[in-house]
């Protein structure tokens, strides 16, 4: 029998790239404040690590507080640094309470994000992939994204720095505008470090802030009331990203939503205030490698700065039994 070579070479680069579409990465970027204020060498090399794997990298998703001190200099960091990735890879970037105040240096007394808004004009931000919308028009602080990894359609739901009861709102009408699509949401604060929700009697809660006065539509909310007015009450809210908390800055919780699915949601910090965090987190993030035919979420924190891994348990582990399709 005579083997054509060539066309079993065909066969098999078809058979591997059936399988690698599949697959789908996502990188998770938390608290880059330091960096925009101390170090933004280590920002760079990240940007820079995720520039150059672009092509294997499916969407990175920021988590908030960009800045530091909520000045010009910081803002103009993080311009330069997430440029780089325009048009070369989906990225959504999250609110923080370091990211709003009065005045540079104050942080979240009121819900004013206007360099946030100078730096990343809707008019520019809503050209780049994905985009879908906002809560408020012109504002980047609530925005939704429209993303698509194999037979996987995506909808995240990027919200604020204790989101007000009618962003949530909001976010719950877009998510059954979209009831094909699983969603995952991206804020700055949600879990705490004690692998729960964070709630009453956990620090640095929405409600200790100046926002946190506010009542009625505007009234803030932490990660527990996010998980009551909204998460749960959707079948399609599969997975939520935070960052914010200090303390140990990981935590990782399965819930099971009001439809009998898995909610799968992650704390990751490494800022600076973070136990044993050096240069404001040493450059690590977040790789969630997700295997749709096998329903596993690999998650591995890597530090392009350093080109080093972190093994530890809470910063190395896989999830498996993952459903990726909404569930009817």
């Amino acid at each position: 029998m005579v083997v054509n070579y060539r066309w079993l070479f065909v066969f098999v680069f078809i058979l591997a790239s059936c399988n690698l579409t599949q697959r789908a990465r996502v990188v998770l970027l938390p608290d880059t404040q330091t960096y925009a204020e101390k170090y933004p060498e280590v920002l760079k090399a990240q940007v820079n690590w995720i520039s150059k794997e672009a092509k294997t990298i499916d969407m990175v998703l920021q988590q908030g507080d960009l800045t530091q001190n909520n000045n010009t200099k910081e803002w103009l960091v993080i311009k330069e640094a997430f440029e780089q990735l325009d048009q070369k890879v989906p990225y959504v970037l999250a609110l923080g309470n370091h990211d709003m105040g009065s005045v540079p240096g104050k942080f979240a007394d009121v819900r004013n994000t206007s360099l946030y808004n100078q730096y990343f004009p809707s008019e520019k931000m809503s050209q780049l992939p994905g985009f879908g919308g906002l809560f408020a028009a012109g504002k980047m602080d609530n925005a939704y994204y429209l993303l698509k990894t194999d037979k996987v359609k995506w909808l995240i739901l990027t919200l604020e720095f204790g989101p007000r009861n009618a962003v949530l709102d909001w976010a719950g009408s877009i998510a059954d505008q979209y009831p094909d699509r699983t969603v995952i949401i991206n804020t700055h604060a949600y879990m705490y470090s004690d692998s729960t929700r964070q709630g009453p009697g956990d620090n640095w809660r929405a409600q200790g802030y100046g926002v946190g006065k506010d009542t009625g539509v505007n009234a803030v909310n932490d990660g527990e009331d996010i998980w009551n007015k909204l998460v749960k009450k959707h079948p399609n809210i599969r997975f939520i990203f935070s960052g914010h908390i200090l303390n140990g800055g990981v935590g990782t919780l399965l819930s099971v939503n009001d439809h009998s699915y898995p909610v799968y949601q992650m704390l990751a910090n490494y800022q600076e205030g973070v136990k044993g965090s050096i240069k404001g987190g040493n450059g690590w993030l977040r790789i969630l490698d997700m295997d749709f035919k096998k329903g596993t979420l690999e998650v591995k924190t890597y530090s392009p700065y350093l080109n080093e891994y972190n093994t530890d348990p809470g910063q190395s582990f896989t999830l498996k039994g993952v459903f990726y399709k909404p569930q009817n």
